[in-house]
């Protein structure tokens, strides 16, 4: 059962499963035999996480984490992505209904409406409202998701006695994951700090939610400021910590260590996701939905759902080799193999079966290849679509013929199309 689950998850860059002491066999009729079932199921995606970085910090990785992974279960080293584009969204769709965009319906996180011209965002929902958190934020659900995720299955093949459960930072890493069908999904409302999700899955936060949000981690975690977890002068596999194409946290003068994550923290709290704290709460707040839920301890099997979600920020703002992309990195690991012991102690070992996988890599920064003379530039797809524009307005008469080049495509104003005539200037 566990090559098949791992079967759906190829179009990701890296699959690993955990295992351990088989789990304990179902009773079952004297004419049957059982087949060994997980107690609980854990779907980690990294966001942004290249396949290399599994290994380029491995010497400073502890055996708990990213190291047990390796060595307790197995990895799918030659797997590719195989999808465009490959963003948050259609990455955890693919992965979990082991589909395709042109299937699944997840065609970025954002798209155009071919039929409507309109701009749409891949979980917006104006029929559902927030529960513990604020609108627009909470407006959303899996409506817009066309296939059965892997956790769909597990609901309908159990008659709905499983638990299944979504968290993230980001509303689309938790809510695409835990599918249509789950006991709650679960993400980080920026303008209150605390986890919220919507009534598509419930009226009321339960109190194990509210319980945690009152503990105001956050603030916590951000108390003590982002410097490096070891000394600075060891992080060789990185650039120095001072490049000119990493980002600032407002009020910063330059992108270096340490920074004061609470200041930038109190000025929006958007900004706990640029740091590896935004990862350690995700991961405190699965552990407290596993206790909250009695995931893994109950007859049927359930499944978490997790996107640690820092690490796809914290590569955005910096750059795949900076300083804080590796200090990420480390953390993480010890993040993982503290929430492993959990689980460990919890469920007990090979009661549980975890994957972990990437919903898509990411590019060196484009200043930093040209540092090196590597060749190197950004798509320009502005420049592209006001020539496109300009060139048909030339050839038909009719401007504004293109809508946008999101997600690299051309969408076509199909609504001016129609009024002019569109198809008789093909010739």
């Amino acid at each position: 059962m566990r090559h098949r689950l791992i079967g759906t998850l190829l179009f990701a860059a890296v699959s690993l499963v955990a295992k351990g002491q088989p789990a304990s066999r179902p009773k079952v009729a004297a004419t049957g035999e059982a087949v060994a079932r997980p107690k609980l199921v854990v779907g980690i995606v990294v966001d942004q996480m290249r396949w290399d970085y599994l290994y380029r910090y491995s010497n400073r990785y502890g055996a708990g984490g990213f190291r047990r992974l390796l060595n307790e279960g197995f990895t799918c080293e030659d797997t590719y992505i195989s999808h465009l584009p490959s963003y948050t969204a259609v990455g955890h769709s693919t992965i979990f209904t082991g589909s395709v965009p042109s299937v699944h319906g997840i065609a970025g996180n954002d798209w155009i409406d071919q039929a409507t011209g309109k701009d749409v965002y891949c979980t917006e929902d104006s029929t559902v409202q927030p529960v513990g958190g604020t609108a627009p934020a909470g407006n959303m659900s899996p409506r817009n998701l066309l296939a059965t995720t892997v956790t769909d299955e597990l609901m309908l093949a159990t008659n709905f006695m499983s638990r299944v459960v979504g968290v993230s930072l980001k509303d689309r890493a938790s809510i695409l994951p835990a599918g249509h069908t789950p006991t709650g999904a679960f993400w980080f409302d920026d303008v209150k700090g605390v986890f919220s999700t919507s009534s598509w899955y419930m009226k009321e936060l339960p109190s194990w939610v509210t319980e945690f949000n009152a503990r105001n981690e956050p603030e916590t975690l951000a108390a003590g400021g982002w410097n490096t977890l070891y000394p600075i002068s060891t992080y060789t596999q990185s650039t120095p910590d001072n490049m000119p194409w990493e980002g600032l946290f407002k009020g910063e003068t330059a992108p270096v260590f340490q920074h004061d994550i609470l200041k930038a923290y109190h000025e929006d709290h958007d900004n706990i996701r640029s740091s590896p704290f935004g990862n350690t709460l995700t991961l405190d707040f699965a552990r407290a939905a596993v206790e909250g839920y009695a995931l893994g301890q109950r007859e049927a099997t359930d499944f978490l759902t997790i996107n640690c979600a820092s690490t796809d920020y914290v590569g955005h703002k910096y750059g795949p080799n900076s300083m804080e992309v590796e200090d990420v990195y480390l953390r993480l690991d010890k993040d993982l193999a503290t929430f492993f012991s959990f689980l460990d102690t919890k469920l007990g070992k090979g009661n549980y079966t975890v994957f972990l996988t990437a919903d898509h890599g990411a590019s060196h920064a484009v200043n930093f290849l040209k540092e090196h003379q590597v060749p190197a530039g950004l798509s320009g797809i502005r420049a592209m679509m006001k020539g496109l524009n300009d060139t048909l307005a030339a050839v038909t008469g009719v401007g504004g013929l293109v809508l946008s080049g999101t997600n690299y495509y051309v969408n076509f104003n199909f609504s001016r199309l129609r009024e002019s005539g569109g198809c008789r200037w093909i010739r």
